[in-house]
């Protein structure tokens, strides 16, 4: 099985022996406690799961500029964007040198993990726009990556860490939420050995599916990771538990047995377009995965990224050999009425854009709401029935 990455064995930080944890649970009880953001909760959720290997916590502000500047830590590990606990009030913490850490999206806030701290460090205004603009490529409020980054707070608090549970993930998710560790010894058990996985925050349609399987065919794989983002989104995206199913449903009717496992990581989106590209596949080859599927518009949002920038990275930033897992670089995919099948784009040259059967979200969404069947070129009628009574309920 491919290695994960940055070292021979993956490493989670989650605290499985029981009698350490509970020992930790009940030191943490007793510490210094900091709630922190979302997004610090995520991370450290991901680091636990050990899809963050080989990281032991929370990056320092040095070397969250270093990784925003040029996509590396300060000692020289490659990393596509700081993974930090950043927080607006340090008051309870200053002078801790160990702390727990609270979820904040949980009720009572339970301990997340315990955090040895290192440094607490205050960035200035010009450092956070700084950091944004490499990472997201704007400084634009309104891009909700940004938005969210410059508003957690100021204060860097670096470290190791130790996760004490997953936070809502496996108890809203259990069929679905998945660690680092557990799908590589799925993997492992299936005897699977050339494994694509792909990334989605959204249902899957047609063109999704037969991506998957045009990618899974060209890498000669002996299976796909449908792998999901179950972590907080852009308003408006459609909830987790209406997308699990959508994807269950079509993988159910439409996939051969044994060659899919459906599963969720526990992160918020970045939507941080090639940098986000690429801690997608740093995660991914830590599952075990030997081929990731990097799509037009990866992990965008608006117009902030060109249509293929996210693909562009990995030849023109990541440094050669850095990563084991290979990119398979994907087009927009869409039914042909010429061909009557699923194609890329890219290889139907003769087509004009009426050759394919494409419908955008908006009009998508106002279909489904008002109980008409998308075409079935677009999407699987058992899928749309899904999203049809999810759209439909809102309107009530």
């Amino acid at each position: 099985m491919i290695k994960p990455y940055g070292s021979n064995e993956l490493n989670p930080l989650f605290v499985y022996d029981s009698n350490s944890h509970d020992a930790l649970a009940r030191e943490a009880e007793k510490l210094p406690a900091l709630v922190v953001s979302s997004a610090a909760a995520g991370n450290a959720v991901m680091l636990g799961s050990g899809y963050f290997n080989p990281l032991t916590g929370y990056m320092s502000l040095q070397d969250a500029l270093q990784v925003s500047e040029k996509m590396h830590t300060a000692r020289g590990l490659f990393w596509p964007v700081p993974i930090v606990n950043v927080t607006s009030d340090v008051s309870a913490i200053k002078k801790a040198k160990r702390i727990a850490l609270r979820d904040p999206n949980l009720p009572g806030n339970p301990v997340l993990a315990v955090q040895d701290v290192e440094s607490i460090e205050q960035a200035t205004d010009a450092q956070m726009s700084a950091m944004a603009e490499k990472i997201f490529r704007t400084t634009d409020p309104a891009h909700p990556g940004v938005k969210t980054f410059l508003s957690v707070g100021r204060y860097f608090v670096s470290g190791p860490i130790k996760v004490l549970n997953f936070s809502y993930f496996q108890q809203d998710f259990p069929d679905t939420f998945r660690t680092a560790v557990e799908i590589r010894n799925e993997i492992k058990e299936r005897g699977w050995n050339t494994v694509v996985a792909f990334q989605t925050r959204n249902p899957m349609h047609r063109a999704h599916e037969e991506l998957c399987k045009m990618a899974q065919k060209a890498a000669k794989a002996d299976g796909v990771l449908i792998h999901m983002l179950l972590g907080r989104l852009k308003e408006g995206d459609i909830p987790a538990p209406v997308r699990d199913a959508a994807i269950r449903k079509m993988v159910e009717v439409y996939f051969p047995p044994n060659t899919v496992m459906v599963t969720g990581y526990g992160f918020d989106m970045l939507y941080a377009g090639p940098r986000e590209a690429v801690l997608h596949a740093i995660f991914r080859q830590n599952t075990g995965c030997t081929h990731f599927i990097v799509g037009r518009d990866h992990a965008g949002v608006g117009d902030y990224y060109g249509a293929f920038d996210a693909q562009k990275i990995f030849d023109e930033e990541v440094p050669k050999g850095a990563l084991q897992i290979e990119i398979f670089k994907a087009d927009n995919t869409a039914f042909s009425r010429k061909l009557g099948r699923v194609v890329m784009m890219r290889d139907a040259p003769d087509h004009k854009p009426e050759d394919f059967v494409t419908l955008s979200g908006t009009k998508v969404r106002t279909m489904l709401a008002a109980g008409q069947p998308l075409p079935e070129e677009f999407a699987r009628p058992e899928v749309a029935a899904i999203l049809m009574k999810y759209y439909q309920s809102l309107e009530k």
